[in-house]
């Protein structure tokens, strides 16, 4: 009886486990809904340019949860950009990335329809 209750907790802790795994998977992409066209966030290639190191992001510049609110507004870029938050973090100009000014509808960033 002590075995079979043994087994039980191991198999009942490994598929909590799994399932906790399981919710931490990360979007391949997040699409922000925009005036000034739909931004299709690419998280494999973002993750992958981290290094698979999510703290380069979560916490300090987004919460890592799908249900916080991204408070990523309109007119945002400029504040941003002076105090190399959000998105500006990385593409500001001298940042790691490619800088928003001039991205904005050229398939970079904004696409409409």
């Amino acid at each position: 009886m002590l075995r079979l209750f043994s087994s039980l907790v191991v198999v009942f802790s490994a598929a909590v486990l799994l399932g906790i795994a399981a919710d931490k998977t990360p979007p391949k992409e997040i699409v922000f809904k925009a005036t000034m066209g739909n931004v299709t966030f690419q998280h494999a290639k973002h993750i992958e340019r981290a290094k698979n190191d999510c703290k380069v992001c979560h916490d300090k510049l987004f919460q890592q949860s799908a249900k916080a609110p991204l408070n990523f507004k309109a007119g945002m870029h400029k504040t941003a950009e002076a105090s190399k938050t959000s998105c500006a973090a990385c593409h500001v100009a001298g940042g790691t990335a490619f800088a928003t000014t001039g991205n904005c509808t050229n398939s970079k960033c904004h696409v409409k329809g």
